[in-house]
């Protein structure tokens, strides 16, 4: 959680590539997508996007996954998955984060 906090304005002002909803639908409907979804546990549960794995942004900085993979990254409005993808980022993941996330999100549903 270090990691979050101490984020400087700088990072946070970075330009983060970011597709829409309706894009990452798009995407979904088209094959394999990697989508991480930083919302909490409890946020999770009570809905999500089939597929979507979730990674509290909490536990972020401990994901080991696929470096050759492009992540594609969704929380309930976009502030927590870029963030989220700042982190993955520096890690060496390729990301992209979904603009509006949850809120904007008119697809089906978990």
């Amino acid at each position: 959680m270090k990691e979050v906090t101490t984020m400087t304005l700088m990072q946070w002002f970075q330009k983060q590539e970011s597709i829409s909803t309706q894009e990452l639908e798009k995407l979904i409907k088209e094959g394999n997508v990697k989508l991480i979804d930083v919302r909490t546990k409890q946020e999770f549960q009570n809905t999500h996007i089939k597929g979507a794995q979730n990674i509290p942004l909490s536990s972020i900085s401990q994901y080991k996954g696929n470096k050759k993979q492009i992540h594609y990254v969704i929380c309930q409005s976009g502030i927590r998955s870029k963030k989220a993808c700042q982190m993955l980022t520096k890690a060496g993941y390729s990301t992209i984060n979904v603009k509006g996330g949850m809120s904007s999100w008119d697809g089906s549903k978990v």
